[in-house]
Formats: structure tokens, sequence, C-alpha cells
């Protein structure tokens, strides 16, 4: 993406100050200039999005994620792609936030791994220089073969029906709080879109339910009070997005590693 591309689609990334009201201690740095530094050692943004807003006053100072993929693996993209993404805002809304993610092609899905797996760097607005975002970046590519690795884990990895089963409960409840307040039973976050996600693999498995509870648009009859057919939604929020994925992954994370998704398990409800 070029810098057009994304003043067109986040035009909060280019602010040239941040909003009105702020402490002194609070020192702004562009995220535009951090995607430069980023592009300097070849970090590309290949996505992003800025957060809606319901106060005028937030305007061009909002949230806004990007999506960085290394620039050689844009000629040629495998099946799956490590990213960093980048998350801040200008209205003193959240700290400059670098985390982990994994773009796969099949189903132009990008997912965000769980603290379990790689723990998202945050950096204060206070006292911030923008070379420590940016070098802060080279941890994740010394993580990058850890993150294969681990993928490769979940592709070995079958799920028998129990464990599946306490994969989409703990999904689903983590989305919605209980059951009863979700539109749709468990099970339905299995359903496949394409052929090629069919398979009791951890891997696909999570690709599945993070597909159908991030992007929505799955029902399966249940109506609510008013006898209307309820659905998932699609998440809108940048920071429910990425929190439901990050769940999502950990949940993978604590299956592929040997370990029972007990009701008592810290992230899930």
């Amino acid at each position: 993406m070029d810098e057009e591309v994304l003043r067109r689609k986040a035009a909060s990334i280019f602010a040239k100050g941040p909003i009105i009201g702020v402490s002194d201690r609070y020192t702004f740095v562009p995220t535009a200039r951090i995607v430069s530094g980023l592009r300097q050692i070849d970090w590309v943004p290949v996505d992003v999005e800025e957060q809606r807003i319901r106060n005028e006053r937030r305007r061009g100072f909002q949230k806004h994620l990007i999506r960085f993929r290394r620039a050689e693996q844009m000629e040629t993209l495998d099946e799956w792609n490590v990213e960093l993404v980048l998350v801040n805002s200008h209205d003193a809304g959240c700290a400059y936030q670098l985390h982990a993610g994994v773009y796969r092609r099949l189903c132009d899905n990008g997912l965000v791994l769980g603290e379990g797996s790689f723990q998202a760097l945050r950096f204060r607005h206070t006292g911030l220089e923008p070379e420590e975002v940016v070098q802060a970046s080279v941890r994740l590519m010394e993580f990058i073969p850890k993150i294969g690795e681990q993928i490769q884990r979940f592709r070995e990895f079958q799920l028998n029906a129990r464990e599946s089963a306490a994969f989409v409960r703990r999904a689903l409840l983590f989305r919605y709080g209980t059951l009863d307040a979700a539109p749709v039973d468990p099970a339905t976050l299995l359903k496949a879109r394409r052929p090629e996600d069919e398979g009791t693999d951890l891997w696909r498995t999570m690709n599945r339910v993070g597909e159908n509870l991030l992007r929505g648009g799955i029902s399966d009859g249940r109506r609510d009070r008013h006898n209307r057919r309820r659905s998932v939604h699609p998440l809108r929020s940048i920071d429910s997005k990425v929190q439901v994925s990050k769940a999502v992954w950990e949940l993978a994370h604590w299956l592929g590693s040997g370990k029972s998704l007990a009701d008592d398990l810290a992230f899930a409800n």
C-alpha cells in the first residue's frame, strides 16, 4: 500500500498532532513516522483499517490498525505468512502496540497470535522515541521460525470430538459471555466455508472458528424472542477483532500444548 491508499483508508495515521487536551507528558509520534521507519527495514503495509467514531471530536485521531508483511514475501506468498500488526491512536486512547499476526492466503484471513505464543509489545506515549517501535520489529523477525514450528504442530494435532466441542464452546463463550447470548450453537462455528478447510486437525479447525467468529454471516436457525433469525454478526471494532483473534489462537496453543480446556481456564469466560 502506498501513502495515498493509507491516507484514504485511515487519515488518522497522518495526524499532525494529538487530539486537544492530552497531558503535557504525552509524546506525539505520528504513526506515519513509524510506517516510514518500518518500510526502511522492509516491512511493507498490506492492510489498514480505522476505528469508526461516534464523537466527531475524535475524527482524524482515532485508533487505527496496520498489517505489515516482509517485502521478500510479496513476490511469492506461501499458504501462510507472518505479519506485524501495529495498533495506535492519537487521542490518548491506547499505547503503540506491536502484535504478531499470521495471514492465511486460502481464506484471505488475518489472525493475531495469543499472548502465550508471542507477547505483544506496548509503548506508552510518554517519552517515546519512534526508533524504539521500529527496532522492536526485529524481535518478531527472530520469532518467525517458532511460529512456523507452532503451525506445524497445529497441522499434526488431530482433535477428537470432546476436544473439538470444548474448543468451539470456549471460543463462543469468549465472544458472547454465555451460550444463551450466542446466536448459534457452538458446533456451528465448525462450519467450513470451502472444501480445503474441512478436517479435524487443529490448524484448519482454528481457522474455521476464527473466520466464523470474526467475519460472521453464519446461522443455524436459532431465533430471537421476536422470532427473527439470529446469526453471527461481523466484528467491527479493532479491539474486538484483536481480542477475539488472540483468544482463538490461545485456545489452539493451549490444546496444541497437550493441555485440557478446563472450565477454569483463565482467558475464557
